[in-house]
């Protein structure tokens, strides 16, 4: 593993897939421009509608997304993570899938999001993602590259669940990423915290893409996209505008965490 330049992509995804791929360009453009080489898109980052809509849609927008993730890793020789999209299972549901692509085009790392955002908020949302969504039933596998370290994925509503990145963290991940669409009502109490808490207890880095603003309807998103490093500091928020947070990703730093505060030598469960 080397030092390396990452990017957490921030965006305000629509139900347009051509807007929202064209934005996802812009900014995958901007993080290269800064010297990226691991660049992070959010969940629903190629389509953000009713469910209803995406579910009309679905293999389109799964096709689509896999080819642009693809045709964006190579052009830019770049390691790409798609933060999540529907891809079809069955007759009437999908994976929400986050997918990481290789700068040669390859798939690295595949993960259907395990836990589902069933929520009634206080807002007015109500937010059902299990009537259309299958729950992916494997725990994320530690994709591991020579350059780059050993990434682990998962995705938005997943940060609640800390044993999932306890197995990441088990199996030796240096860098966590949690691509998410977070409410905005849930937001302004939570995503900070959580973010810092998975990267403190695991000692990794944390690279959090996000959504930001109005989606449709009563739809908003949090944003403060950002990445967070294994002492818990923020390295750089994107706030609440589209944009990108750049950071270094330092195995120097991820070793010198580990030495001061050695709690992953120290589990007993």
């Amino acid at each position: 593993m080397k030092s390396y330049l990452a990017a957490a992509v921030q965006m305000t995804s629509k139900p347009d897939m051509a807007h929202n791929l064209g934005e996802a360009e812009d900014l995958i453009q901007l993080a290269v421009n800064q010297g990226a080489e691991f660049v992070t898109l959010p969940e629903n980052f190629s389509f953000l509608g009713e469910e209803q809509q995406k579910m009309a849609q679905a293999q389109e927008i799964a096709a689509k997304s896999e080819k642009f993730l693809k045709t964006m890793a190579q052009r830019f020789r770049i390691t790409l993570l798609g933060g999540g999209f529907p891809v079809p299972v069955g007759e009437n549901k999908v994976f929400n899938t986050a997918l990481l692509i290789s700068p040669e085009g390859q798939e690295l790392a595949r993960y259907h999001k395990a836990h589902l955002f069933d929520v009634d908020l206080p807002d007015g949302n109500t937010y059902a993602e299990s009537s259309t969504v299958q729950a992916g039933s494997s725990l994320p596998q530690l994709c591991r590259t020579p350059q780059l370290g050993n990434i682990g994925l998962s995705v938005c509503y997943d940060v609640r669940f800390p044993e999932l990145y306890r197995h990441l963290s088990q199996q030796g991940a240096d860098v966590i990423c949690i691509p998410a669409a977070f409410t905005a009502y849930t937001g302004k109490d939570h995503w900070q915290t959580l973010i810092q808490a998975r990267a403190i207890e695991n000692t990794a880095y944390v690279i959090a893409p996000a959504q930001t603003g109005k989606h449709y309807g009563m739809r908003y998103s949090h944003g403060h996209g950002m990445i967070v490093d294994p002492w818990g500091t923020i390295l750089n928020d994107v706030g609440v505008h589209p944009g990108v947070a750049i950071a270094e990703i330092s195995p120097t730093r991820i070793k010198q965490v580990r030495q001061q505060m050695p709690c992953l030598q120290h589990r007993v469960f």
